[in-house]
C-alpha cells in the first residue's frame, strides 16, 4: 500500500475544516432559530437557508476543504465534476430533508431518530460519492469497520444536530452547540479517510477530471458568498425579541387589545 498524507499542509487544513464546519453549523442553528420562532411558510425558508448552511458550508465545504490536505505519494489527485458537484447536492438535500422532519413531528423520538437517521446516511453518503470522484493511479480500497464506525458517527453526529435546532437558544449555548457539530463533522470525515488504502499502479493513463484547485476552489468561494449572505440576512434581520413583541402585537390586534381607540360616534355626548 501507498503512503497517505492526511496532513500534506501541517495542520493548517483541518484547523481550518474545522472552523468552516462550525461556523456553518453555527449558521444553521441561527437560522433554524429563526425558523422555528416564525413558523408557518416564512418559516420553511430560514429552513432552506439552514439546509445551505449546514450542508454546505457546515458539511461539504468543510470535506473537501480537509481534502484540500490530502496527498498520496506516487500519484496526483483529481476530481470528476459531476460526482463532486452532486456531493454537494447531495448534503444539502439530506440536511434539509431532516430539519423538515423534524419540525413537522415536533420533539417525538421517532420523528428525531429517523430525521438523524436520514441525514447521518446521507451526509456518510456525500463523504464517499466525493471521494469515488476522485481519479488517481491507484486502486482504492476500504477497512470495513473503519467505514462502518464513520456511518455511526455520521448518524449521531445528525442526530445531536436535529436535537441542537429543536433545542438550543441562546447565544452561548448556539456557540457551543455548533463548536460540538464542527468536531462531529470533522471526526466523521477523518475516520473516513482513515479507514482507507491506496495502492499505486504505474499505468500512465491520463487521469481525468481537474485538479483540485481547478474548481474546488471557485465552488468553495460561491458556498463561501452564499453563507456570507445567509449570515447577513440573520443579521439584518429583526431580532428574536423584535419578532416576539411583533407577534404579540398581532395577537393582541386580533382579540381587540392594545389597539388603537375606537372613534366616538358622531353625536356621542362626552362626558
Amino acid at each position: 500500500m501507498s503512503p497517505i498524507d492526511q496532513f500534506s499542509y501541517g495542520w493548517l487544513t483541518p484547523v481550518l475544516a474545522y472552523a468552516m464546519s462550525s461556523v456553518g453549523s453555527l449558521l444553521g442553528l441561527l437560522l433554524t432559530a429563526r425558523a422555528r420562532l416564525i413558523g408557518g411558510k416564512e418559516g420553511r425558508y430560514w429552513l432552506v437557508g439552514a439546509a445551505l448552511a449546514i450542508g454546505g458550508t457546515g458539511i461539504w465545504t468543510m470535506h473537501f476543504i480537509a481534502m484540500t490536505g490530502f496527498a498520496v505519494e506516487g500519484t496526483d489527485i483529481h476530481y470528476d465534476l459531476p460526482l463532486t458537484a452532486a456531493s454537494a447536492l447531495l448534503a444539502v438535500v439530506v440536511v434539509g430533508m431532516g430539519l423538515f422532519l423534524v419540525f413537522h413531528g415536533g420533539e417525538r423520538v421517532p420523528s428525531l431518530v429517523g430525521g438523524g437517521v436520514l441525514t447521518g446516511l446521507g451526509v456518510a453518503g456525500m463523504h464517499y460519492l466525493g471521494m469515488a470522484g476522485m481519479r488517481m493511479a491507484g486502486h482504492v480500497s476500504y477497512d470495513p469497520v473503519g467505514v462502518a464506525l464513520s456511518v455511526l458517527i455520521a448518524v449521531a453526529a445528525a442526530t445531536a444536530a436535529l436535537w441542537f435546532a429543536l433545542r438550543v437558544r441562546g447565544a452561548l449555548r448556539t456557540t457551543v452547540a455548533a463548536l460540538v457539530m464542527g468536531g462531529a463533522v470533522s471526526g466523521m470525515h477523518y475516520t473516513g479517510m482513515y479507514a482507507m488504502a491506496v495502492e499505486v499502479h504505474s499505468d500512465e493513463t491520463p487521469l481525468g477530471g481537474a485538479a483540485a484547485g481547478d474548481f474546488l476552489l471557485p465552488l468553495i468561494v460561491g458556498l463561501s458568498v452564499v453563507t456570507v449572505g445567509l449570515l447577513l440576512a440573520v443579521l439584518l434581520s429583526p431580532s428574536e425579541r423584535e419578532v416576539l413583541a411583533e407577534l404579540e402585537f398581532r395577537e393582541r390586534m386580533l382579540r381587540g387589545e392594545g389597539g388603537a381607540p375606537e372613534p366616538e360616534s358622531f353625536g356621542t355626548p362626552r362626558g
